[in-house]
């Protein structure tokens, strides 16, 4: 059976987000189902990552909806290509506000998944977002803590602050806005010699066949830089992330810093459940591996059915 995708919009104070809905295999317009808001890696559009973990859901019988950040992809908002952590966690409050609109929706049963970066974001909006009954995350990542152990040599932060600074004063005065990029070309990264397999592995997912996809444009406003070096993904999670916590890493430790987030994230959560080792897995292979992303989604649904399908209530439909 088959999964339908709809294209969906919603507002995030007035800028809109174009996501898409996936119906599970069956779906009836006047049953009631659980559903799983995805929010995928940083940089990353609906069609990526994103997509390949909403597909799966949907097949597992849930409403699955993932989509564009504001300012990103096919959604709206100025200035393109900005990565704002407050915005990016209120357009998955936004996502939820979207969905107990929708009559087949069981606002009682909403989980949240985030990868990568977007795991840090999912995180950050379950602190404070009690209709989400299930967070779970697939490498995630704090950014903003990456951000800052990337830097490679000590001062860096301070020079990086001090020249965010200077653009924001040059853009004021009528400069044109400045963007980095998210990720070398394979040509550059040959050309700069880059060995590091995990950063080699990215560039394979984002600019090959393997996962590039036109709408993401792997440009990234510079002055959002120091919003991420200022911002704290798991900031207050001992206190506030009250949910039930799936945590899924890849067995390869890479440079990423992913599988000591999650391990991190995991022992601070009130509600933990697994903390999920996909064994030979670099952090980019769960983005669309098949052996790897099947094994987290067994994972991933054997959660989501204990908390969104408690017995007694499964899935009804018409039938």
């Amino acid at each position: 059976m088959t999964v339908e995708c709809r294209r969906i919009t919603f507002k995030n104070n007035g800028t809109d987000i174009v996501g898409d809905l996936r119906l599970p295999p069956g779906f009836r317009e006047d049953g009631t189902y659980p559903s799983i808001v995805v929010v995928g890696p940083g940089s990353s559009v609906k069609e990526q990552a994103g997509a390949t973990y909403a597909q799966k859901l949907a097949q597992r019988g849930y409403l699955s909806l993932v989509f564009d950040p504001s300012c990103q992809g096919e959604s709206g908002g100025l200035p393109r290509d900005a990565e704002n952590p407050a915005v990016r966690v209120e357009d998955i409050r936004c996502a939820v506000d979207f969905l107990v609109t929708q009559p087949f929706v069981d606002e009682e049963a909403i989980g949240l998944l985030g990868i990568c970066a977007g795991g840090g974001y999912a995180v950050n909006a379950a602190l404070i977002e009690r209709r989400f009954k299930a967070v779970g995350t697939v490498v995630a990542n704090d950014i903003g803590t990456a951000f800052r152990r990337m830097q490679p040599q000590a001062g860096a932060v301070e020079e990086m602050l001090v020249a965010v600074g200077r653009q924001r004063t040059a853009e004021a005065r009528g400069q044109e806005r400045r963007r980095v990029a998210w990720l070398p070309s394979p040509e550059e990264a040959q050309a700069a010699g880059v060995a590091d397999p995990s950063l080699l592995n990215a560039i394979d997912y984002y600019a090959t066949p393997r996962g590039h996809h036109g709408n993401r444009s792997n440009q990234r406003l510079f002055i959002s830089d120091a919003l991420l070096l200022g911002f704290d993904a798991f900031h207050l999670a001992s206190e506030l992330l009250v949910q039930p916590l799936q945590v899924i890493v890849g067995g390869k430790l890479g440079t990423t810093f992913s599988h000591e987030a999650g391990k991190a994230l995991w022992e601070r959560a009130r509600n933990r459940r697994d903390f999920v080792v996909i064994d030979g897995a670099d952090h980019y292979d769960m983005y669309d591996k098949p052996e790897y992303v099947d094994e987290a989604i067994a994972h991933l649904a054997a959660m989501y059915d204990d908390c969104l399908r408690p017995t007694g209530a499964r899935v009804r439909d018409a039938s």
